[in-house]
């Protein structure tokens, strides 16, 4: 029986209807979105699936860690609500231990453990790792150490087992993020100068094995693939720059398609693909199995490299010629230093990264053929402020978090593959 137009539905209609949008799955590719979970009182900073179970654990401002599971409803609810002194502003889980290390915004790192049928946790030890809030955490079980980062500027490594610290290094603006190569001991670091340091610790003291600078604003997130031995970064400059720390020829590529502060990256080494989130709400995945180019370093010159006007600080060439100066621009495709009537056209090249249209000089332009313009990214909408995203790789499922209090849960496989699990290609 239908609804004569125009009348509101009945609320246990609305309600359905709200079911049917959380849980169908449509044929379109793009992120199924399976269950939305509310409570929390203030912004969701941290939240984790937990593997080959239908739970998650979250962090939140409102300073509590929740571990919610699926009860037979479909809805998820706390089984486990744990108020802490100070809000919570990282978060790191282990599941072969069950431990928790959740890190908080007076500096303090603490260690629980979860009970087998997650609905008890226990307390283990505080460790006093930061002098301001904590950033990131990754535990490191077979090191036995827990690593975070702060807004202490500074990087530290503690003993799980003795709770003592074991070494400290200083940057000159806050550490932001953190990424870890648990075979050679190698710390990546982000920070608000848009600067990541590679650091090799060792047990009482690390050594600085180079700085990479690439963004020009502060790095919101790291991934590190140690398969292919790929680093990504996203950064506030609303874009994302792959590091081929493994191929030790510098080479970068850089992926353009936010429009806002870049939160949150996974790379998918089975399909070659790269999940990236930004606090506006977008999710993109990037396809990384393809043969990119190097965006070029922009050259400077005193005038046009096309048309030979002089820019306007070069009063020397503008006596001579009679000239008024002109403003300097650069093509994103050429990395030449052009004049604005020489770049009037825009075009996309995601070869290159840039998705959305771009700054490029008039030869460049019509160098670009229309399957050059082919996306090599797709695009959707979490409509919710998103911080931080986690992704269970192999059910391919993604949950998300943010400012408005919400947690997600996310079918990914329309969008990532078929299977993750056993490495079939893309659908």
């Amino acid at each position: 029986m239908g609804f004569p137009p125009g009348r509101p539905l009945p609320a246990a209609a609305r309600r359905a209807n709200m079911a049917a949008e959380i849980h169908s799955r449509p044929q379109s590719s793009r992120p199924v979105l399976l269950s939305k979970i509310e409570g929390h009182q203030d912004a969701v900073t941290a939240a984790l699936l937990i593997p080959k179970e239908d739970g998650v654990i979250t962090a939140s401002e409102d300073r509590t860690i929740r571990v919610w599971l699926k009860r037979d409803s479909g809805q998820y609810w706390p089984s486990i609500y744990h108020t802490m002194a100070s809000p919570c502003s990282a978060m790191a889980y282990h599941h072969d231990s069950r431990r928790i290390f959740v890190g908080q915004d007076n500096g303090a790192v603490m260690e629980f453990h979860v009970s087998e049928d997650f609905n008890k946790m226990n307390f283990i030890k505080t460790y006093p790792a930061h002098q301001n809030r904590v950033s990131a955490i990754i535990f490191s079980v077979a090191a036995e150490w827990v690593i975070s980062t702060g807004h202490d500027k500074c990087v530290s490594w503690m003993c799980t087992r003795s709770g003592n610290m074991l070494g400290r290094h200083f940057f000159t603006s806050w550490a932001s993020c953190l990424q870890y190569d648990y075979d050679t001991q190698y710390a990546f670091v982000g920070d608000y100068s848009g600067q990541i340091t590679l650091l090799k610790l060792e047990q009482n003291s690390c050594s600085v094995i180079t700085t990479l600078k690439g963004h020009e604003g502060s790095i919101a997130c790291l991934w590190w693939d140690p398969i292919q031995r790929l680093l990504f970064s996203g950064a506030s400059d609303n874009s994302i720059i792959m590091w081929d720390i493994g191929g030790r020829k510098g080479r970068t590529l850089l992926l353009q398609g936010h429009h806002d502060r870049v939160q949150s990256l996974c790379y998918l080494q089975l399909t070659r693909q790269l999940v990236s989130c930004s606090s506006d709400g977008g999710i993109a995945v990037w396809n990384m199995d393809v043969s990119r180019e190097e965006a070029p370093q922009w050259l400077e010159s005193d005038s046009c490299q096309k048309c030979e006007q002089p820019f306007f600080w070069n009063i020397k060439q503008m006596w001579d010629t009679k000239t008024l100066g002109l403003r300097q621009h650069h093509c994103r495709k050429c990395g030449q230093a052009v004049c604005g009537k020489c770049s009037s056209k825009r075009s996309s090249y995601p070869v290159m990264g840039f998705e959305f249209q771009v700054r490029v000089c008039d030869s460049c332009y019509d160098s670009i053929k229309d399957e050059d313009r082919t996306s090599l990214a797709t695009f959707h909408e979490g409509k919710h402020n998103i911080t931080h995203m986690s992704m269970d790789v192999a059910r391919g499922l993604m949950v998300t978090c943010g400012t408005d209090r919400i947690v997600k849960i996310w079918d990914m496989t329309p969008v990532v593959g078929c299977s993750l699990a056993t490495g079939f290609s893309p659908c």
